[in-house]
């Protein structure tokens, strides 16, 4: 999935985010709904966060240099965790605090009607969003499961606006049935409940996100399929008479150094094994081109232990 790709899920999660923060504190001012409010601060956060991420989209698209050798793909993980931050302490947190204190100084709702028009057009602009969200998602999905494939994806930009545009729909809805229900039956305490139940929802989706963007950003490495499917790889290489586990770690979503310690044949030659890390470099990168850098150590089977190989996605040829 590209980088363009993933920004129309976030340039429509912005847009719609915006209109519909305006509309919401509109109808929140004239009808006093406490979970009008705490949906209106909610797509407020909403909009800040696409704005961050989309930041942090840039940032990681950035060229290495001599201060960040391996480039600054991890500035995507740095910007989706104050995204978390956020929902849970401005989304999550307000939308609690407001319902608390509806509760302590109930108000009833004198005419929904408002609420009824914005969050029926908020439900049509989320789902738009949410839609465009879901399809970017399901690019790399392939036949795995939703659930499977949100906790595989390293894709903050992807997995992050998806989490936040399916908790604003379900938003949506809870703040609907405590307009409905406080009005049809005239308490207010379903009203302030909405809005607790709002604030529960962001505080649970916002600790998913710091969890996923925390492994992250520690230095999470592939997935143990993908490092057997490495060990196969070397291993068909004639020259390769042993190998250790691979040593891999996520620098961005389609960035991922590679470190291999393998044994090659004592009776190779310093040119044979130049030309055995070049198969091994191209074999890999054609399976698996997210690996943009191989670091290759070479040891010989008494243990004699040769110069490390390293390689880039830049580079022309190992070192030896």
């Amino acid at each position: 999935m590209s980088a363009g790709s993933s920004k129309i899920a976030i340039y429509g999660a912005i847009g719609a985010n915006v209109a519909i923060a305006i509309s919401k504190f509109v109808a929140a001012f004239f009808t006093g709904s406490s979970a009008m409010l705490s949906e209106g601060i909610h797509s407020l956060v909403d909009s800040g966060n696409g704005i961050l991420i989309l930041y942090g989209v840039k940032q990681a698209e950035k060229p290495a240099d001599t201060r960040h050798p391996f480039g600054r793909s991890k500035e995507l993980y740095f910007w989706s965790l104050i995204v978390a931050i956020l929902v849970f302490s401005v989304g999550g947190g307000m939308s609690f605090y407001e319902g608390v204190e509806h509760l302590r100084h109930p108000s009833p709702i004198t005419d929904p009607t408002w609420n009824y028009v914005v969050l029926g057009l908020s439900l049509l602009f989320e789902g738009i969003s949410c839609f465009l969200a879901f399809r970017e998602f399901n690019k790399g999905r392939g036949e795995s499961g939703f659930l499977e494939t949100l906790g595989r994806s390293k894709d903050p930009s992807v997995f992050a606006i998806l989490m936040e545009d399916m908790a604003a729909l379900v938003g949506l809805v809870i703040a609907l049935a405590g307009v409905y229900f406080g009005h049809l039956l005239n308490n207010p305490f379903f009203d302030g409940g909405a809005s607790i139940c709002i604030g529960i929802l962001l505080v649970s989706v916002a600790i998913f996100l710091i969890y996923k963007t925390k492994g992250l950003l520690v230095g999470e490495g592939v997935d143990d399929e993908t490092l057997d499917g490495l060990e196969a790889l070397a291993r068909q290489d004639h020259a390769v008479e042993a190998i250790r586990r691979p040593l891999t770690m996520y620098l961005g979503p389609h960035d991922v150094v590679l470190a291999l310690d393998v044994e090659f044949q004592d009776h190779l030659s310093a040119n044979e094994v130049e030309q055995a890390v070049r198969r091994l470099q191209d074999v890999i990168r054609a399976k698996y081109p997210d690996f943009k850098r191989i670091f290759i150590e070479a040891k010989s089977i008494a243990g004699k232990q040769r110069a490390p190989l390293a390689s880039d996605s830049s580079a022309v040829s190992p070192q030896i």
